[in-house]
């Protein structure tokens, strides 16, 4: 533990693989040694077991992110909750409720948008009524905070958007008015994620926006909600000044499916960008399975068999 915490090294990886998948009591002990170091060195090493966690499956770091949400650093308890990202056990609502409540604003939405996994597996059925209800309240709650930052409000709408509730679409209504562009920009995020299409006006007209963060959203939108309306207008954005909207763009058309948007995605994946080029053959790869068209998953395969034939290595 020390050698992990010693700022003059750079703690190997197999000194960060040996804290994985530890039980409770092991957890308290390495927390208990973790603490006694320096903010910044914690924060360095919560920071690299996200990180190995992101690129490792099959590593857990699970028991020591749940001793850092309750550290004294914020930064620490942000980015522990962020390690927790994957982490569907309903034991963990009661503390990410507790963080919702947080003294720094950067926790607060970073358990906001944890906490929408579990909107999620809610409404699909997968966890039982009274942890969702917990979590559906508590996030009503933190909304309704008459002096909560935009940033905070805009997480917890988010996560909201899973439920079906009417009092969920009239705040995503209130925020879609909202003076805050921000906030704006979060209901058509809340939209799509609503799979609700009583917001298709909303999410096609917004597609023409000026700010390139609501056509990302947008696009995103229309893509989840299967809006078949939008595809000329998302083949226009694939050429979109935005890198970003090009790539909401060219995913949202491998969600909706139809000729014109499998003929765009073929050709995007033989796009010269290679930001582009990828993200139309996985788009093509997410066409084929919601859509069966084996064309189009043909044609993905024929393109990576090309590179294979010319790749010099």
């Amino acid at each position: 533990m020390n050698e992990l915490a010693d700022e003059t090294k750079k703690a190997a990886l197999p000194d960060i693989y040996s804290l994985s998948n530890l039980s409770r009591a092991e957890a308290r002990e390495a927390w208990a040694a973790i603490s006694a170091c320096a903010a910044e060195e914690r924060l360095r090493l919560v920071e690299r077991m996200v990180e190995v966690a992101e690129n490792d499956f099959e590593v857990d770091f699970g028991e020591l992110f749940r001793l850092a949400l309750e550290d004294d650093c914020a930064d620490v308890r942000r980015v522990a909750v962020e390690g927790l990202w994957e982490d569907e056990d309903v034991r963990l609502i009661p503390p990410l409720i507790a963080r919702l409540r947080d003294v720094d604003a950067s926790v607060r939405a970073a358990a906001a948008t944890s906490l929408g996994r579990f909107m999620l597996l809610g409404e699909l059925g997968k966890i039982r009524p009274q942890p969702f209800q917990q979590t559906y309240q508590a996030l009503l709650a933190a909304y309704a905070v008459a002096d909560e930052v935009p940033a905070v409000r805009r997480r917890v709408l988010e996560s909201l958007a899973y439920s079906g509730e009417e009092t969920v679409a009239r705040l995503i209504r209130q925020a879609y008015e909202d003076e805050d562009e921000s906030m704006r920009v979060s209901a058509v995020f809340a939209m799509g994620r609503s799979a609700d299409e009583r917001w298709a006006p909303e999410a096609l007209r917004e597609l023409y926006h000026p700010n390139p963060a609501m056509r990302y959203e947008a696009a995103r939108a229309c893509g989840e909600l299967g809006l078949e309306t939008a595809i000329t207008t998302l083949v226009e954005l694939v050429d979109d000044v935005d890198s970003e909207v090009q790539e909401a763009a060219i995913w949202a058309l491998g969600q909706i499916g139809g000729e014109e948007a499998r003929r765009t995605l073929t050709a995007c994946a033989r796009s010269e960008n290679e930001a582009v080029r990828s993200a139309a053959r996985e788009a093509l790869r997410e066409f084929e399975l919601l859509h069966g068209d084996m064309g189009a998953f043909l044609m993905f395969d024929f393109f990576d068999e090309d590179e294979e034939e010319n790749d010099p290595w």
